[in-house]
């Protein structure tokens, strides 16, 4: 097989934490391999409908088979639903006369995991969570290439690589962009700088309680800029968009660079792309972990808790009077707050695309 021949399906979705990786491994690809041909598979109803396209991937589409957790009339329904979702598969594998299927988890992935292994395509897993998913547990059953974005993720045979993420994130030096990044996002240059993200859908909580937090945080003359997630703008006593002094929200941004080189201590949610972002480049962060699911998030943020790099909190002890006892005195202590930038990078991963492309190569090689 020459460079030329080479066809990789990316399979993956349903949110960006899936997505984004899938996007940065297709990336480094066509770095090393320029002619490879590239074809990512989601659902109809996912967020790779519009993400991959507007990466400039063709998406495929297969149906979406979750695996119900309790008996129920789904369960039963399991059986044909998975064999016509696994024939679904198939066709896309075979059209694409694929050589190589990657999967990054996410509902689609177990039937194109099932469907490669009875074509004999090798398979290659990435698992951002440091909890698996259960997709990639049972993909793992098929492949001799897993790799894992935490050390701590518990995959037969697997490699910890880090997260694959865009190479603006990647190669950002935080001292070069903070100036412009600051001005972009209509920050004052010498103001400590708190940056609040719930994630792309917001987190309520999170909103709440920085909204009642306005003012001592503007007493301490901390700035701070809140993404509230697109619909959730906060807002004030009289129905409007909050609005006080050195605070300014937004529904969203393009370009988490931007944000990572603005800030002085980011706040959210423990989503995996979140945590190994900031620690490939040095954010000092504050974690709220989403108290809902399988408690992956609280997971996600044990290593750089335990560095130093980062602090944790419960969703429900994250009030007021915790931003005005923890974090306003961290924003007012640059020296504490260069000290976890450097530990915080000194756990972080940059390469973990071009490490994901090589193990691509070596599975087609083999």
């Amino acid at each position: 097989m020459n460079a030329e021949s080479l066809s990789v399906v990316l399979a993956g979705g349903g949110t960006a934490g899936h997505i984004s990786p899938l996007l940065a491994i297709a990336a480094a690809l066509r770095e090393v391999r320029p002619e490879v041909r590239l074809l990512a598979v989601g659902t109809p109803s996912g967020m790779e409908t519009r993400l991959v396209p507007a990466a400039g991937l063709e998406l495929a589409t297969i149906s979406r088979v979750p695996f119900p957790r309790k008996p129920s009339l789904d369960l039963l329904r399991l059986p044909g639903r998975l064999a016509g979702a696994v024939r679904q598969a198939g066709k896309i594998l075979d059209d694409a006369e694929a050589d190589v299927l990657v999967g990054v988890g996410g509902y689609v992935c177990t039937p194109l995991y099932l469907a490669a292994w009875r074509r004999n395509i090798p398979i290659v897993i990435h698992e951002a969570n440091t909890r698996a998913g259960l997709a990639n547990k049972v993909g793992a059953r098929f492949s001799r290439h897993v790799a894992v974005a935490f050390a701590g993720t518990k995959l037969r045979g697997a490699r910890h690589v880090g997260m694959p993420m865009r190479r603006e994130i990647a190669a950002l030096d935080r001292a070069a962009a903070r100036q412009p990044a600051r001005e972009l996002l209509g920050l004052e240059q010498d103001r400590p700088t708190l940056i609040v993200t719930g994630g792309s859908s917001g987190a309520q909580s999170i909103n709440r309680t920085i909204a009642a937090s306005v003012e001592a945080l503007a007493a301490a003359g901390v700035q701070t800029l809140h993404i509230t997630g697109k619909g959730k703008t906060v807002p004030d006593a009289d129905g409007k968009p909050l609005a006080a002094d050195g605070y300014r929200q937004v529904e969203y941004v393009d370009g988490m660079e931007n944000i990572y080189a603005a800030a002085d201590l980011l706040l959210g949610r423990a989503g995996a792309a979140t945590v190994c972002e900031t620690a490939a480049v040095g954010v000092p962060a504050v974690f709220v972990p989403l108290p809902i699911g399988n408690g992956e998030q609280a997971l996600n943020a044990a290593g750089p808790v335990a560095a130093g790099g980062a602090l944790v909190v419960d969703d429900a002890a994250f009030t007021p009077e915790w931003v005005s006892k923890v974090v306003v005195p961290l924003l007012s202590d640059p020296a504490r707050l260069a000290t976890m930038a450097s530990k915080s990078e000194a756990l972080g991963i940059r390469n973990a695309d071009r490490q994901m492309a090589d193990l691509v190569l070596e599975a087609v090689s083999k």
